[in-house]
């Protein structure tokens, strides 16, 4: 069996890991269940849970179980990891409508039939029956509140104040751990660098209490050459769901990425060969602009399937070339200003926003620069938003 660390390493995935030497003679070894928590705070996964789901994929093609775990349980307290305010709490009904879109996103990614199924778990099951007390007895007892206290998520929130209810956050996380060992002999928990505080506990808390091995291994997380986190735009996060962030949008935000973060995106979240990917990367030239199409077409297939990526590559095409098919927004036929097409194209959330794009000179219809009093045209129009965004604008009847 070849060793998925090997190809995670390869791949710049590993950040911080505990018991190395021992985990990788595991890994070597023989199959073993891990899991991934994921927080069920929207009704589909971003960019930021999708290196989580190719790392999962790693670890299934390398012959491991996948444990999705859905933080229903969890979501209704909040993470404090990565947050300078607390989390709002989401009633059972909407957890339970999320982690039912999880499940379909998931399943491009994880197979959840044959050998090494993945399977999803849902922490709600155990959690909100717990017996505080009992809780407190047998599971607070191995944590110390000095060692917690130093911990970076609950650091960062000291200054603003933390509560008590999300300071329990570290032991649900461990606890999550805990029962997953118990239930399914689960001994690894992957996750993003800013959960290494949360995984840590949870394998510390194996070893004290059931005295067997358990590990941890936290990803870098997916940020650009500057350090900032990707999968933000203007109009907000980038996410899987096709209603969420159209195909056309999702290519081109991969299209538009920095030529210094291009190599480190093919890494993390395709299953392009490394050899093909330094050779794709290897000139910071306008060859570049190749590298970034692949980039956009094979993320778009895997998240949306290879018709919408090729009818993606086909509309970016349109937008810079004149080749294929531009996207088209259809806008109703009272509309008569650029202000009113900004938003009812959705390329503005509101007027407000739409007349600042105008005053920076943000907008062109045709060759033109548009400004608020531009007369729009009769018919069909061209409509761009700075140098990344271009469809075409056609009237309802």
């Amino acid at each position: 069996m070849a060793n998925v660390m090997d190809t995670l390493r390869e791949r710049g995935f590993i950040k911080q890991t505990v018991y190395e030497d021992e985990l990788y003679d595991l890994l070597g070894r023989e199959s073993v269940p891990f899991y991934i928590g994921f927080d069920p705070t929207a009704d589909s996964l971003h960019v930021g849970h999708f290196m989580q789901l190719v790392a999962m994929k790693h670890m299934q093609d390398a012959g491991h179980r996948p444990i999705v775990l859905i933080g229903g349980g969890t979501a209704m307290v909040g993470d404090p990891s990565g947050r300078t305010d607390m989390r709002s709490m989401m009633t059972k009904e909407t957890i339970a409508h999320h982690v039912e879109c999880f499940k379909k996103q998931m399943a491009r990614f994880v197979r959840f039939e044959g050998e090494n199924a993945a399977i999803v778990v849902n922490n709600a099951d155990w959690l909100l029956g717990l017996n505080y007390i009992d809780f407190l007895r047998d599971i607070g007892v191995h944590f110390s509140v000095n060692k917690m206290l130093t911990a970076e998520c609950f650091k960062s929130r000291m200054e603003r104040g933390l509560s008590f209810l999300e300071f329990n956050y570290m032991l649900m996380q461990a606890y999550d751990f805990l029962v997953l060992h118990q239930r399914y002999g689960c001994s690894l928990e992957l996750g993003g660098d800013d959960q290494w505080s949360n995984i840590l506990a949870g394998a510390d808390l194996i070893r004290r209490k059931e005295r067997k091995p358990a590990f941890a291994m936290t990803f870098q997380l997916l940020t650009t050459s500057e350090g900032k986190k990707m999968g933000k735009t203007q109009k907000g996060a980038v996410w899987l769901d096709p209603a969420k962030t159209s195909p056309y949008e999702f290519y081109q935000y991969w299209r538009n990425t920095a030529d210094a973060d291009v190599e480190k995106c093919f890494m993390l979240l395709t299953f392009v060969p490394v050899p093909e990917i330094k050779e794709l990367c290897a000139h910071l030239d306008e060859r570049m602009n190749a590298a970034k199409e692949r980039l956009a077409y094979e993320l778009t297939m895997a998240v949306h399937g290879r018709e919408a990526a090729d009818v993606a590559r086909s509309q970016a095409h349109a937008a810079f070339s004149g080749e294929g098919e531009m996207p088209v927004r259809t806008i109703p036929a009272d509309v008569n200003n650029v202000v009113g097409v900004l938003v009812a194209t959705g390329l503005c959330k509101s007027n407000g926003e739409a007349r600042r794009l105008l005053e920076q000179g943000g907008v062109s219809i045709g060759e033109e620069k548009a400004a608020m009093d531009t007369p729009l045209p009769a018919g069909d129009f061209i409509l761009h938003k700075g140098k990344k965004v271009h469809i075409k604008v056609t009237r309802s009847l």
